[in-house]
Order: C-alpha cells, then sequence, then structure tokens
C-alpha cells in the first residue's frame, strides 16, 4: 500500500487512482477516511481524472501519532502528499472535516498547485459560538460528542450513523450498507485523534484561510444538514470566498457524497471539466 513519510515521521496513507487528466484530491470527514471517497474517486478515474484519497492521521491506515491532532499539522500533511505526488492543476475537494483541511492547506501554502477547489458540507468558516461568531453552535454539543466518545465510541458512532449523520432520523431510507460503512470507518480511527480532531473541526477558525482563497471554488450544501448546519458552514462560507458558487441540495442532510451520489458526481465534473 503506498504511504508518503509526513515530515515528523508518521505515515500517511493514499490511493492514487486513473491515468492522465487533472488530478483530483478528495479530503475526508470525521472519523472516517479514504474509503468514504471510493465511490467519487472511481468515477472521476473512470471519467479521466486522476482521484487521490488518503487517510488523514491517526484515521484508517495512517500512523496514529499521539501527537499532530490538530488543522496545522493536518494541512502540513496534506502539503507532504501533494508535493511527493508532484499535483499541479489541483482541484481539492473536501467534505465536512476533509473541507476544513483543504482550505487551511491553501492558509498554510497557498495556491501555486490548486486549480479549483469544492466543499461539500464543510466545517468552514467555524463551527463554534464564539463572541465574534455568534451564528456558531454552543460548546455543549462538541462536549457532548467527546463525552460520547470517551464513554463509548462504538455507540457514538451507531448513533450518529443511525441519526443526523445521513439524516436517516427524518428519512427513513438511507441504505443500512452507508451506516454500516461509516460505523467500520470510524472504528479504524485512533481513539485519540477521534476525541482530539473534535476541537480540529469545531474550534480552528477558517476565516484567514478562505480569504485567501483565490481560486474557483464550489460550494455545496444540503439545508437540512444536522451535523454542520446550512447556515453556519456552506452559506457563510460561500459569502467569505470571493466569487464562489453556492449549490444548495434542498431537502438533503449531511452525507452528501452517499445520499446525493449522482447528483454530487455530476456537479463535480461539470465543475472541474
Amino acid at each position: 500500500m503506498p504511504f508518503v513519510t509526513a515530515d515528523d515521521g508518521a505515515r500517511i496513507f493514499y490511493k492514487d487512482w486513473g491515468t492522465g487528466g487533472s488530478p483530483v484530491l478528495f479530503s475526508h470527514g470525521w472519523p472516517l477516511n479514504a474509503d468514504a471517497w471510493e465511490a467519487s474517486a472511481l468515477f472521476m478515474a473512470n471519467n479521466g481524472h486522476r482521484a487521490i484519497a488518503h487517510d488523514r492521521r491517526g484515521h484508517g491506515r495512517s500512523s496514529q501519532t499521539w501527537h499532530g491532532n490538530e488543522m496545522d499539522t493536518y494541512a502540513d500533511d496534506l502539503a507532504c502528499l501533494i508535493e511527493h505526488l508532484d499535483l499541479r492543476d489541483l482541484t481539492l475537494v473536501g467534505h465536512s472535516t476533509g473541507g476544513g483541511e483543504i482550505v487551511h492547506y491553501i492558509g498554510r501554502h497557498g495556491t501555486a498547485r490548486v486549480a479549483r477547489v469544492v466543499l461539500v458540507g464543510a466545517v468552514p468558516p467555524l463551527m463554534l459560538k464564539t463572541d465574534d461568531n455568534p451564528e456558531g453552535l454552543p460548546i455543549e454539543v462538541f462536549d457532548g460528542i467527546r463525552a460520547g466518545e470517551l464513554a463509548n465510541r462504538s455507540q457514538l458512532y451507531r448513533d450518529l450513523a443511525d441519526g443526523p449523520f445521513f439524516g436517516h432520523n427524518r428519512r427513513g431510507d438511507v441504505a443500512q450498507g452507508f451506516r454500516d460503512a461509516f460505523w467500520l470507518q470510524s472504528m479504524a480511527c485512533g481513539h485519540r485523534a477521534a476525541y482530539e480532531c473534535i476541537a480540529a473541526f469545531s474550534a480552528t477558525d477558517f476565516r484567514p484561510d478562505l480569504a485567501k482563497i483565490d481560486v474557483p471554488t464550489l460550494v455545496i450544501h444540503g439545508d437540512d444538514d444536522q451535523i454542520v448546519p446550512f447556515e453556519v458552514g456552506g452559506e457563510r462560507s460561500a459569502a467569505l470566498i470571493d466569487g464562489a458558487v453556492l449549490k444548495v441540495y434542498e431537502g438533503s442532510g449531511h452525507a452528501l457524497p452517499d445520499t446525493d451520489r449522482d447528483r454530487l458526481h455530476a456537479d463535480l465534473l461539470e465543475f472541474i471539466s
């Protein structure tokens, strides 16, 4: 299996599919791994693009380091992968926490290698409610996730899968396979990594990163997202990114790469092409 070695020696697993075509790099949500993007990576590779997806450190097959479970290191790990593969004319696609990772990469490393950005149900600009971010969610929301992670992480992931992550609590029609895959990938994430990543995705202020995006950007968000509410995430990110295009998936929730796969793939292909 392919790995790239980060600056501190951590090994970051990645998939690299397809031949030729402009590269598309997919960044996954918490506490998942590259498998969450398999259908999209296969679709893009089958449509003439090079598709890359990695396991964030602490997640999946990458090193479960005690340290580095925060956005600065995630972004620098991503830079190591991009430079290792010498990716250029690159489309960065990030779902949920992965959206934070790719915009923070731009904030720290710029857009010299990046041609376009796609944010899908992404956590920027800032999920946590603060004095200068009154639109955010109260700290108690994230403390509850942390408590669940410590008490019984397996049950936490079951509850998320059967409830708000896919919107199954409202739709009641989300396939068992999708929900099982979420639980399986989540359990492959290291306990410390999963716990610390909660602060990384909720309390990192991505507003300075969004201001540095100077390439075409597509923001896609479901207006019934129970994890990253539309008013907290996509709506505000689109307003803060110069020239961003916003597509709202009416009635859709958070797990768009699964529940709205065909529509998402068509929008990705159109935007990239």
